[in-house]
């Protein structure tokens, strides 16, 4: 009921666990798996190890998460020897997920990843909470978007999903731009801009003082971003953003997506949330008499 086919590649199910969760662990990967994802994401890694921000770098509040970890990550190289692992401990498809600090980099770092038996390649070119590092997003421009992705295209060995931020006011266009430039699917969303402020203190809470928000608070403006991708582009998309049930599961694959990146929702709801989701998917398709995803996708555009 739920086995979906993602660019030729069988998922057991459309949950896949969203970039950054697990960090690139083979152990904690293949955990996911075990807990119920059809596939994972690594966590984003850089040409060289990546210490992050200072802490507090995450906070959680009723509705939402907010994370400034500052994309630490031990590497590009690191990062293969970790993948090959997960590998030889699951068969389940792996997502690698890269970043960069300039379009020539990025073409580097996707050759050494591709040294990994990565069955898709992540671009993530959306991170909002490293701005004083990196200057303005990749994301928010077509042509800096185009460029990148034809960089890493000539150099990647496998598909490549390009990663869009919901902070771009034309995220259908930054779409359209990245499937022009060769782009074989899409993730929308990364996490959105935000702040939390201590009202004792009178300071962000934050190190960073600002940071990526996600959970249910973001599943608005995710199914709204995957709709109008949908609507623009011919290329499949993974919807992210605030997935946290069925039903929520559901609204994003009639939006348009074809997987469903989950993350937080760990936070809110233990990590059997993959397994949960599923099951939630499935009773809902039942007492609806829906046999298949591919009955529902995009069906909310007919209405």
């Amino acid at each position: 009921m739920l086995t979906t086919t993602f660019l030729n590649k069988t998922f057991a199910n459309p949950i896949v666990l969203a970039s950054g969760i697990l960090g690139v662990s083979a152990a904690s990967l293949a955990r996911a798996v075990k807990d119920g994802c059809g596939g994972v994401t690594a966590k984003s890694v850089s040409l060289e190890p990546r210490s992050g921000h200072p802490n507090p770098t995450t906070a959680g509040m009723e509705h939402f998460f907010i994370n400034a970890v500052g994309l630490s990550n031990p590497g590009v190289d690191a990062a293969v020897e970790e993948l090959k692992k997960f590998k030889e401990l699951s068969v389940s498809p792996l997502i690698g997920s890269i970043f960069a600090g300039t379009p020539e980099e990025f073409a580097v770092v996707t050759e050494k990843i591709c040294a990994a038996p990565i069955d898709f390649l992540e671009i993530n070119v959306s991170c909002p909470n490293v701005s004083k590092e990196f200057g303005k997003p990749f994301a928010y421009s077509t042509e800096a978007v185009e460029i990148i992705t034809k960089k890493v295209k000539a150099k990647a060995t496998v598909p490549i999903i390009i990663k869009l931020s919901p902070n771009a006011w034309n995220i259908d266009e930054i779409a359209l731009a990245a499937e022009t430039a060769g782009a074989d699917a899409l993730c929308a969303v990364n996490t959105i801009s935000g702040m939390i402020i201590d009202c004792h203190s009178r300071k962000p809470i934050l190190h960073n003082k600002q940071g990526g928000v996600s959970g249910p608070a973001l599943l608005p403006i995710a199914l709204k971003c995957v709709y109008d991708i949908y609507k623009k582009v011919k290329i499949p998309i993974i919807g992210t953003g605030g997935i946290c049930s069925g039903e929520d599961a559901l609204a994003m694959i009639m939006a348009g997506a074809a997987l469903l990146g989950v993350g937080s929702a760990v936070y809110f709801r233990g990590s059997e949330v993959f397994e949960k989701i599923c099951e939630e998917m499935e009773k809902i398709m039942e007492e609806e008499g829906i046999k298949n995803l591919e009955e529902i996708r995009g069906a909310a555009h007919s209405s």
